[in-house]
């Protein structure tokens, strides 16, 4: 009996001790990054609720463990904030503090990481629903700019963007006001008269029903027409046609191959190198009668200059003969037998 009792507290003993063991080694293990002192602890400032996210929490870029999870609270507990006015939502913030092991995630410029994009988001866990941390960059950081706040961080801050629950939410209470924005009676109504107005067109004296009647009559009429043409002469008709005029073109090829067209073409090559060379020494000939003319022009002024005086005196001497003749004509015997005449007067001065 008594060493049942003994067996048994010696049972008991270990169990304690080792479950003492394992929540010793649970928080050790939790907190050996900060016993170290090599994790780096940031903060960020969700607007939107934070249900299933605890301390100890996985924080994740993209998709690979980094670090966990350290405080959970509200700033206007933490930071004492108070609203500056009715529309300042900073006090109604909550403060996420995290801590992220250098050695996994790497040692970086944390302001320059934001200015590229790095934001962090509360994410689920698939199936288990597990709420964790994501940090990841975004294409567009503008999207989500960082939060004003009036207080001093005591950690570097990682600016948050909504989470992919809270974004499609969103989306959906957009869509669902905008739908309740819509008069839907007045949009049925329009289309059911549009429905009926369509109906009345098709199947009665409309525009779109005779159109149509129309359309299928022409089909039927061109379907008459194939049906009863002769293709099988037409075929042939073109097959003729296509012979006489093949036919034609092997005729005229061997007109134009023949010696008399060769002949023919060589002579009109000849004369247009022949007409060619002819109008080259026109110039030349055109220059030569130009230069000929000007010499006749100026020997024609010559003789009329020197021609001008003779003339003038043949006429005067015409003139005196016809005057002489004229006075022996009419007395001779003065002419003969006469004094002599007169002499010229002399000037007297």
């Amino acid at each position: 009996m008594a060493r049942t009792g003994r067996s048994l507290y010696f049972r008991v003993g270990a169990l304690v001790v080792v479950g003492a063991a394992l929540a010793v080694g649970f928080v050790l293990f939790l907190t050996s990054g900060t016993l170290r002192g090599e994790q780096t602890i940031f903060e960020t400032y969700v607007p939107e609720s934070v249900a299933g996210l605890d301390v100890g929490a996985a924080v994740r870029f993209r998709g690979v463990p980094v670090g966990r999870v350290t405080e959970l609270g509200l700033v206007s507990v933490v930071y004492g904030a108070v609203p500056r006015n009715p529309e300042d939502t900073t006090a109604r913030l909550v403060l996420v503090r995290f801590a992220v092991d250098p050695e996994r995630y790497g040692r970086s410029n944390v302001d320059a990481a934001v200015r590229a994009g790095l934001r962090v988001r509360v994410a689920s866990a698939g199936v288990t629903g597990l709420a964790y941390l994501e940090v990841d960059f975004v294409p567009d950081p503008s999207r989500f700019p960082s939060i004003e706040v009036p207080w001093t961080p005591r950690f570097p801050v990682i600016p948050s963007m909504p989470s992919t629950i809270t974004q499609v939410t969103t989306a959906a209470e957009r869509v669902m006001t905008q739908l309740a924005d819509l008069d839907l009676r007045t949009l049925i109504g329009a289309a059911t008269e549009l429905v009926e107005g369509l109906r009345d067109q098709v199947g009665g004296q409309g525009d779109l029903g005779t159109t149509l009647r129309e359309a299928a009559a022409t089909m039927a009429a061109l379907r008459s027409a194939i049906e009863g043409a002769d293709l099988a002469a037409t075929v042939r008709e073109l097959r003729v046609a296509a012979a006489s005029i093949s036919g034609a073109g092997q005729s005229a090829e061997a007109l134009l191959s023949s010696p008399e067209i060769t002949g023919a073409a060589a002579s009109i090559g000849q004369a247009a190198n022949d007409l060619r060379a002819s109008v080259a020494r026109l110039p030349a000939v055109i220059a030569s009668l130009e230069l000929a003319l000007r010499t006749v022009r100026g020997t024609t002024g010559d003789a009329q200059a020197e021609l001008g005086p003779l003339l003038r005196d043949l006429r005067a001497t015409a003139s005196s003969l016809r005057d002489t003749a004229e006075q022996l004509r009419r007395s001779p015997s003065q002419s003969l037998f006469g004094a002599p005449p007169p002499p010229p007067p002399r000037d007297r001065r």
